[in-house]
């Protein structure tokens, strides 16, 4: 019995190596067609390459960007979402600049109070708890700040296959984890006065 324990342990250990992995190189967009299926969205980059966006929002924590040429070559692949990603975010930038940079975002919140509207990318998670999002925040449509959002399982218990309760309602649904406007106002309920 205890062989079985510890070989399904090692087992375990090993699929949780492999989910971390980085996607295998593609040469073509025929074969990343028949390795990802159809993009999230495709992006004309105006020099005759195409850029195909395979986001895993919003219970994912990748976004592979396939750059190919016209002949369907592929030129560049990499992690819309990788760290080194993130920090292009810069204050300023437009909607669409954020989108295109970072793929298809997982929620939009809207604070009344501030004038911000967030977006937000399951991300790799780094930090304590269960999960991690990064926040851009903008007002009149331009960033102001980007920030990051720690997800704690409700009452120590995650339910679902891999994230809490909570995780599905973010900025306060049953005081599970800090929003970015902690302090600013009543948390615990889906609603907001602001």
């Amino acid at each position: 019995m205890a062989s079985r324990i510890l070989a399904l342990l090692a087992l375990l250990i090993l699929s949780g190596c492999a989910a971390f992995a980085p996607p295998r190189p593609l040469t073509t967009e025929a074969e990343a067609f028949a390795v990802h299926g159809e993009p999230t969205r495709r992006w004309d980059n105006g020099d005759g390459t195409t850029t195909l966006e395979y986001s895993t929002q919003p219970y994912g924590h990748r976004a592979l960007m396939v750059t190919v040429d016209a002949s369907g070559v592929v030129i560049d692949q990499y992690d819309a979402l990788s760290d080194e990603n993130l920090a292009r975010v810069k204050p300023g930038m437009t909607q669409d600049e954020v989108s295109r940079l970072l793929g298809t975002h997982r929620s939009v919140q809207v604070f009344k109070l501030s004038g911000e509207e967030v977006w937000d990318w399951n991300v790799y998670n780094d930090g304590p708890g269960v999960a991690t999002l990064f926040n851009v925040h903008f007002i009149d449509g331009k960033v102001v700040r980007t920030s990051r959002t720690y997800v704690y399982p409700r009452d120590g218990i995650v339910s679902g296959p891999w994230y809490p309760y909570s995780y599905r309602y973010p900025y306060g649904y049953p005081f599970s984890y800090r929003s970015p406007y902690w302090g600013f106002g009543w948390h615990g309920y889906p609603w907001h006065p602001w």
